[in-house]
């Protein structure tokens, strides 16, 4: 592939726009929404949480979370749905549609 300075933007473009069309063109979004969540997951539940969590992955559109505590465990099953709604509302629909506890 070779550089044509004609096919280059002329006005400048902020950081995070240039950063969002770059991750659009190689279709690598979805793969930095899903590290972003894992990143962010203590965040998202709290200290107390993210203080029992082993590990945390996705697979298949499942979050997939290993927990220390059975208590803990238990608490993030009952309360799935407002998991699920808290990471729709800051990453989107459809991008995790389950949450698994290990």
């Amino acid at each position: 592939m070779t550089y044509n300075p004609n096919n280059r933007k002329k006005e400048a473009a902020p950081l995070e726009d240039a950063v969002k069309e770059l991750l659009k063109v190689y279709r690598l979004e979805g793969k930095f929404q899903e590290k972003s969540l894992i990143h962010d997951w203590s965040e998202l539940v709290g200290k107390t949480i993210a203080s029992r969590t082993e590990s945390v992955f996705i697979r298949d559109k499942k979050l997939f979370v290993k927990l220390s505590s059975g208590p803990i465990k238990r608490e993030i099953q009952m309360n799935k749905s407002k998991i699920l709604a808290l990471i729709d509302s800051r990453f989107g629909e459809g991008m995790i549609e389950d949450l698994v506890c290990l």
